[in-house]
């Protein structure tokens, strides 16, 4: 048995007066999430446990089947893993975003989607002028990346940037223990920003510059217990995103970089789905991710969401779908790490709408309570009975099932 768990990141939605009350998820045109849904089983899951921040590496390192509350260090060193970066015991791992920060107000938590190219020339002239023993800037994705910190101030109040576009940024600095550090990195990257050519050269093209980095996410080398001796089953990960590619990482997957993913909605839909169905020649399970709804809903672009969310339909999950039948039994999921409303512009910890669909029990409803659904949307979804409470345990429900 192969199996395939896709996820499309921030996905789910809430009603929306220019859709007549219905969202994105219900106006889209998602025939294979829909056929995911009514020929196997639906429920909602809760992917974000009660006092956690709805964050995207609390969200799935729950849809990877791993407890939050026993296993969750932060998402820094999550993507510090991903990027080769072997964590001190002493060194604590913080996100680093580039953004473009207006007359005070958190403009575009992307800096304009900045290139991997541009952001990397700026990051490695920080590390070099703001960097020493203690402090190191590591070069990421696009405007995703890493200032690790020895003796760190860990237990500091950080707000993740996507929180609060819009928003006066003096609300949201760092607060608590060690506050004036991080405070003053940021600050100080003002001005050193404002000179750098980079940013001169994204103005002149009419691009947004990266004015000011934003440090936030920050934690400790975790661990954790490895997926194949946890659940007896070999994977793989397919994702633009680092923190997924950490996660995978310290689980013993297999990392997939696929050309031309880029975590946005020009991302490479074709060659993920391409990529997942060729891995699962050599392992059990992949886990497919696209974070395109994501960063739509986070822009509260309503039109450019409901296209992220039927691009993956259409050039990943159908691809997917066809591609599977090679191997006679399968099983696919399809679900959000956690909803990302376009009025919010950020996440929510709501539970959200899981499918899936075993190619063995096509025809049979092999669960005590009911689970049938007639579509994959928030509203279909929630005529079934079915509901995970905790969120690691959806996976070995789909194992087992």
């Amino acid at each position: 048995m192969k199996y395939v768990v896709l996820i499309g990141d921030g996905m789910t939605d809430e009603p929306l007066s220019e859709l007549n009350g219905k969202t994105p998820l219900e106006v889209a045109n998602i025939p294979n999430m829909d056929f995911i849904a009514k020929s196997g089983i639906g429920g909602y899951v809760r992917t974000v446990p009660q006092g956690f921040i709805p964050g995207s590496d609390v969200a799935n390192m729950s849809v990877f089947g791993y407890d939050p509350k026993k296993y969750y260090t932060g998402r820094g060193p999550l993507e510090a893993t991903s990027l080769g970066v072997e964590l001190k015991k002493d060194e604590v791992a913080f996100r680093c975003n580039l953004v473009t920060v207006k007359d005070g107000v958190m403009d575009d938590f992307t800096a304009g989607h900045i290139s991997t190219d541009e952001a990397k020339v700026i990051i490695e002239d920080l590390n070099a002028n703001f960097g020493n023993n203690d402090i190191r800037f590591i070069p990421g994705l696009s405007y995703r990346h890493l200032v690790v910190i020895k003796n760190g101030p860990e237990k500091a109040e950080c707000t993740a940037p996507h929180d609060i576009t819009g928003k006066k940024i003096n609300l949201y600095l760092s607060r608590g223990k060690g506050e004036e550090l991080l405070n003053n990195l940021m600050k100080e990257s003002v001005i050193f920003l404002a000179r750098h050519p980079v940013n001169k050269k994204r103005v002149a093209e009419g691009k947004k510059p990266a004015t000011m980095i934003w440090l936030w996410g920050q934690g400790r080398r975790p661990a954790f217990p490895l997926f194949q001796k946890v659940y007896k089953k070999t994977g793989a990960v397919i994702t633009a995103v680092h923190l997924l590619k950490g996660i995978g990482k310290n689980v013993g997957f297999e990392v997939i970089n696929v050309p031309g993913a880029t975590g946005f909605i020009d991302t490479n839909y074709e060659g993920k789905a391409s990529a997942a169905i060729e891995a699962l020649k050599n392992v059990d399970v992949v886990f497919l991710h696209v974070e395109s709804p994501d960063e739509c809903g986070h822009m509260g672009n309503l039109k450019l969401k409901i296209k992220a969310i039927e691009d993956f339909d259409q050039r990943v999950v159908g691809n997917v779908l066809q591609g599977l039948k090679q191997f006679g039994e399968f099983g696919v999921m399809v679900l959000p790490d956690h909803p990302t409303p376009i009025a919010k512009k950020t996440h929510t910890a709501d539970p959200v709408p899981f499918a899936i669909y075993k190619s063995k029990l096509e025809g049979k409803r092999p669960l005590p309570v009911e689970s049938e659904v007639s579509a994959y949307n928030e509203k279909a979804v929630s005529a079934s009975e079915l509901f995970v409470n905790k969120g690691e345990d959806l996976l070995r429900l789909f194992f087992e099932i």
